[in-house]
């Protein structure tokens, strides 16, 4: 292998490596919109819970 391939073979992992790298951004972002997205339903969930727990209470009351 000489000087000429050895170049060639850096260049290219520094090109896959940018591509893996842009790759793992949008997965980050993409993970973080979902767990923003969990976090809204959890709160919408206990918010739907509060208030039927406070409808049943007026209920047998």
């Amino acid at each position: 292998m000489n000087g000429a391939q050895v170049e060639e073979i850096k260049r290219h992992f520094g090109v896959v490596a940018e591509a893996l790298h842009g790759d793992i951004r949008q997965i980050a972002e993409g993970h973080s919109g979902i767990q923003h997205e969990l976090h809204q339903m959890h709160d919408e969930f206990r918010d739907e819970f509060k208030e039927m727990r406070a409808l049943m209470r007026i209920s047998f009351s």
